[in-house]
């Protein structure tokens, strides 16, 4: 299977290490330090009427927490397995609460979820080195790295992990399954897998190595095109793409493809630097929408190296968040056409906020975002200029028809020009 195609077949999530920064369509925000009231969790003791506004005072507060302690006491008298785990318990307490708002993209990151979650923005992990789906019944291997121990001991596309060391996953969260599959770099980890067109479980010993993520890659192609596959918006992503940028204009380039193909974000920031990229400064890339009905705007900076070149965006249902943010301001300002399929339709703004004492951190939705049209494309998506999927058939002939119908439109652009 040749390179670029392994980064083809569709996922919904980037990589064993992204964890919470990318399940489910993932995190566009930043990474901010705010303290938490010491206080917030005051032992309670009047039984008296609990207060319905967030605007509490200390006294409704102690009342408010009330059942939680008396929860917390009959857990600690009564339950069979003694001594229990207080910090699970807490842990599990804080997922609890915010899991309550509804919303799936704020939660409660562990102190290892958190580790690996920024560190992967940096642009590095340890595991076994796969782009994986944890959407389903069991997480999918969507790829291998190349060159990574996945690859090495023969893991494949759609095989599924139904086992970790012996310990069946049936019925286990796909985040829990992620993080039981890293590990520090050398040990081994034992995966059984179901593999599509093999009768019996098949299980493989990985041992776990630093793994490197992609960031950037880029290729000369037929009629002086330059292709960009970004992989993620991370810290490394921005001085990656202009390096990459560079050397592909001193090569001739007269027009860029840009592969946003399971790309499920990262970094707002790094989104507002790749879009500025291939967009005039001063132009709106986004709006931040907030609940109180006040926004920020995000204009591109000046100096992109491809603002004036044609242009051509390929994404699909694995294209969420920042990769959205960049592909509905190209569209709306009329830098390029979109080629693929609907992608993920994740249009809100989290901030990672890290609790004090190395206790993981909270991730909050702090926003929405719209378009420079002021379109919102949260739980819709956007919708290509030129729709083309791709079928079973076509992976397992590895050909790629959104690719190949990119070049087809570039060439015609160059050439009317």
């Amino acid at each position: 299977m040749n390179k670029i195609f392994r980064y083809i077949i569709i996922g919904m999530v980037i990589g064993v290490l992204l964890v919470s920064v990318f399940s489910g369509g993932l995190a566009a925000g930043y990474l901010i330090k705010e303290n938490v009231p010491a206080d917030l969790l005051s032992l309670a003791t009047a039984p008296t009427p609990m207060p319905e506004t967030t605007e509490a005072t200390p006294d409704e507060l102690t009342t408010l927490f009330t059942p939680f302690w008396e929860a917390w006491q009959i857990v600690h008298d009564d339950y069979v397995d003694q001594p229990v785990d207080d910090l699970k318990l807490m842990q599990g307490a804080i997922s609890g609460m915010l899991d309550s708002l509804g919303d799936e993209h704020t939660s409660y990151m562990d102190p290892h979820v958190y580790t690996q979650a920024t560190s992967s923005m940096e642009g590095s992990y340890d595991g076994i080195g796969a782009w994986v789906d944890s959407t389903g019944d069991y997480l999918a291997i969507v790829s291998p790295m190349p060159g990574s121990p996945a690859e090495e001991v023969g893991l494949k596309p759609g095989d599924l992990v139904i086992a970790i060391d012996g310990e069946d996953m049936t019925g286990i969260d796909g985040d829990l399954v992620i993080r039981k599959v890293l590990g520090e770099a050398g040990t081994t980890v034992e995966l059984t897998i179901r593999r599509k067109g093999e009768s019996e479980p098949l299980k493989f010993n990985v041992t776990r190595a630093h793994i490197t993520i992609p960031s950037v890659e880029g290729e000369l192609l037929e009629g002086n095109i330059g292709y960009v596959r970004i992989f993620t918006f991370g810290t490394n992503t921005t001085p990656e793409l202009r390096a990459t940028l560079e050397d592909l204009l001193d090569e001739g380039a007269e027009g860029f493809i840009v592969d946003f193909r399971n790309n499920g974000g990262g970094l707002l920031v790094t989104a507002i630097q790749v879009a500025s990229e291939f967009i005039p400064g001063g132009e709106v890339v986004l709006y931040e929408q907030y609940g109180d009905g006040t926004r920020d705007t995000h204009k591109a900076s000046r100096g992109g190296l491809a603002t004036d070149l044609p242009l051509i965006l390929l994404m699909n249902e694995g294209s969420a968040s920042a990769s959205e943010v960049v592909a509905g301001a190209i569209q709306d300002l009329g830098r390029g056409q979109l080629v693929g399929v609907t992608s993920f339709g994740k249009g809100s703004v989290q901030n990672w906020i890290p609790l004090n004492n190395d206790q993981g951190a909270v991730r909050v939705t702090i926003a929405k975002w719209l378009t420079p049209d002021e379109r919102t494309i949260h739980g819709v998506g956007l919708k290509p200029n030129v729709v083309i999927e791709i079928t079973d058939e076509d992976i397992e002939a590895e050909r790629d028809p959104q690719r190949d119908k990119a070049v087809e439109l570039m060439l015609e652009l160059l050439g009317a020009e």
